[in-house]
């Protein structure tokens, strides 16, 4: 089943964000152990006001409980949303300044993640799938997402469910594909 996220998911979604986030929890932790990032992005997750936030998040949940989500946001947000997180990093990497992994206009698809122990079995999918469809709901046009070039694998799979690479963007030392899947016609 899937259904919006609460504040009281956070030790479900919190090592589903940092899976997704992969070397940027990295650079969030200032370590090389991933799962270092954990308690800073579930404390992120229970909040309501930054682009990791229960509030902008979908969980997928089956009879042993949360195993996959997807969190994103209006792009045109991306800097309101991101300020909170921008505020907690730079109190430790006073230079901590990230570029725009999105713009205005795109429902912004920034985490999607699903416990390795289910993976395979099309809850991605459909995790993206609702995430479209919520943005369609609210009047976007279109969805877009950021794939690291290094991941053909995640690429194809977009391009799957219809997204298109509409572009190249550099985020904090990784070069991405930006992609796009319209969802209203």
């Amino acid at each position: 089943m899937i259904r919006k996220a609460t504040s009281a998911d956070g030790n479900a979604v919190a090592p589903l964000l940092v899976q997704a986030l992969g070397h940027i929890a990295g650079i969030f932790a200032g370590s090389e152990h991933y799962e270092d990032a954990i308690p800073l992005v579930k404390t992120f997750f229970e909040r309501n006001d930054n682009q990791y936030s229960y509030v902008n998040t979908l969980v997928f949940e089956d009879e042993t409980g949360v195993v996959g989500s997807v969190t994103g946001y209006d792009g045109a947000r991306l800097h309101e949303l991101r300020q909170p997180v921008v505020d907690r990093l730079r109190e430790v990497q006073p230079d901590f300044t990230p570029g725009d992994e999105t713009e205005a206009g795109e429902y912004y698809i920034d985490c999607v993640s699903v416990d390795p122990a289910h993976q395979g079995k099309g809850i991605g999918k459909k995790l993206i799938a609702a995430f479209c469809e919520h943005a369609a709901s609210l009047g976007f046009e279109k969805v877009g997402l950021i794939v690291d070039k290094v991941n053909p694998d995640a690429k194809r799979l977009y391009e799957d469910l219809r997204f298109n690479v509409a572009g190249e963007k550099d985020f904090l030392g990784h070069s991405y594909f930006h992609m796009v899947r319209k969802v209203l016609h």
